[in-house]
């Protein structure tokens, strides 16, 4: 008589009790559908035509025009005090201001935004008139720290301009003594609402209107 030997029961896997498949089942991540065209050339694209091989896009110049001001925002800057350090430390790289399409710039015949970072004393006052006047229009002014928005802790002194917006009209507001970076990014962002407001509606948006 042949004896068999006998064969293993393994039972079968229950994978749901291991921990690593239980935490990947949870946050692992999927690609999709829609992904095939980015959100910023959805927004500005009548229709997209896929076909083999690629896409084509319809559109109209204002709209690619109107996008690429708002996305490519050269600012001329204008240090003069504490808060240009902080205005530096926002377009060095660990923070990349440029990935918004901004790049500082020197020349003001070149750029349609001033970032005014500092106290602006009387003597100053009409040099930043001249630069901006260079300025093609449209053009934007953004008023970065206490200093620049109401004179700051010098406000009562006899050679300080209280508040930029006497010289030339501001359209943000980044208040702090210095303001962070971060401060300064949202205040840029805040901006780019309001020239997508401008090229939509040709007006720019009030105190009390929300851009």
């Amino acid at each position: 008589m042949e004896v068999k030997r006998p064969l293993p029961q393994v039972p079968s896997p229950v994978w749901s009790e291991f921990k690593d498949l239980q935490e990947w089942e949870k946050y692992h991540q999927e690609r999709a559908d829609n992904d095939r065209t980015s959100e910023a050339l959805a927004s500005i694209a009548e229709a997209i035509h896929h076909f083999p091989g690629g896409w084509l896009v319809t559109t109209s110049t204002e709209k690619i025009f109107n996008w690429a001001r708002k996305s490519s925002i050269w600012p001329v800057t204008f240090g003069l005090a504490c808060c240009a350090i902080e205005m530096m430390a926002t377009f060095a790289s660990r923070f990349d201001v440029e990935r918004f399409g901004m790049v500082p710039w020197a020349s003001p015949r070149h750029s349609d935004l001033m970032i005014v970072s500092g106290t602006v004393t009387i003597k100053m006052a009409p040099m930043l008139k001249r630069i901006y006047d260079q300025m093609p229009d449209p053009k934007w002014v953004v008023s970065m720290g206490s200093c620049a928005n109401s004179g700051g802790p010098f406000r009562h002194g006899y050679h300080v301009v209280k508040g930029v917006d006497r010289v030339v009209p501001v359209d943000v507001y980044v208040p702090g003594c210095p303001p962070t970076p971060d401060s300064l990014m949202y205040g840029l962002l805040k901006l780019q609402e309001q020239v997508a407001h401008f090229q939509k509606t040709g007006t720019r948006p009030t105190a009390a209107e929300p851009a």
